[in-house]
């Protein structure tokens, strides 16, 4: 009788690590792997000419690539966080109306905001280039009403880059400020206002405090791809207004500098867990579990 309690007490053990085996395995696959190889890369030297490439050890590259792209990574800084607070500010009514007003209808107001984004990113962008074009609907109707200037052009300023990298990430700052707001419950807010708070004093002591977790969550989970981003830059931007997404793709696929290209995906990497070790260190490594 003591063999077969065993064997259930090893089932019962190995159990949780049997179900998460497949995907364990796929997230070494296609997760690890390709980021150890990264890492690795970024300390190698690569000849452009034969695209050749030897292990040298040398650290130097990460900080050299910093010093070198410091304008494209000041560029990127700002127009990530340009786009990620516009996000905020157009998302907050959106979300904060589907959790409190959209009664049994919640889902579908949600896949009604995120519809537009089954459309593959590159065909949205694209799209947006034709909205924001000199003979688009927008500015050709406002150029023949003469609200604006005929020399007046949007593509290919950072006014554009930032309106389709905001276009283009709204959903990632939507749904983690719904989730929070959505965990929220209402009769405190009630309490609040039998305690004779204003509907101002109960927004901004009750409701805003209690979604500080799905802001910051929302905040990373939009500013860290709006910050590597390259196809709104290369599309809407044009040749100025460079960000690093656009000088990684072109280190690996025109100027085959594996080890530069790799090296700066490796800041980019640390710049990434630079945000969430902060969001862990201050919510806590839970909250990020509730939103991510």
């Amino acid at each position: 009788m003591t063999e077969p309690r065993s064997r259930g007490g090893w089932g019962k053990r190995l159990a949780p690590y049997l179900l998460s085996l497949p995907a364990g395995l796929w997230l070494l696959l296609l997760f690890i792997v390709p980021l150890g190889a990264m890492l690795v890369m970024s300390l190698e030297t690569c000849s452009p000419a034969t695209g050749a490439c030897v292990m040298t050890w040398h650290w130097g590259e990460l900080p050299s690539v910093v010093s070198l792209y410091r304008a494209q990574f000041l560029t990127s800084f700002y127009f990530a966080a340009a786009a990620t607070l516009a996000d905020l500010v157009i998302s907050f009514p959106i979300a904060y109306w589907i959790a409190f007003h959209g009664g049994r209808r919640k889902n579908f107001f949600l896949l009604m905001l995120l519809v537009p984004f089954f459309v593959s990113f590159i065909i949205r962008t694209i799209v947006w280039e034709f909205v924001l074009s000199n003979n688009g609907v927008v500015l050709h109707t406002l150029k023949n009403f003469h609200l604006l200037p005929h020399g007046f052009h949007v593509l290919g300023t950072g006014f554009a880059v930032v309106a389709g990298l905001a276009y283009n990430y709204l959903p990632f700052t939507a749904l983690p400020l719904y989730v929070a707001l959505e965990r929220i419950d209402y009769r405190i807010l009630e309490a609040a206002y039998d305690l004779y708070a204003t509907r101002r004093a109960g927004f901004l002591r009750v409701i805003l405090p209690l979604t500080v977790p799905g802001i910051f969550a929302a905040f990373l989970l939009t500013f860290i791809p709006a910050f590597g981003d390259y196809v709104n830059q290369e599309i809407l931007g044009g040749t100025a207004n460079t960000m690093v997404g656009t000088v990684v793709q072109n280190q690996f696929l025109v100027n085959l500098d594996y080890a530069g290209g790799a090296s700066l995906s490796a800041v980019l990497l640390a710049i990434s867990l630079v945000g969430i070790f902060l969001y862990a260190r201050l919510l806590g490594s839970r909250t990020i579990e509730q939103y991510l």
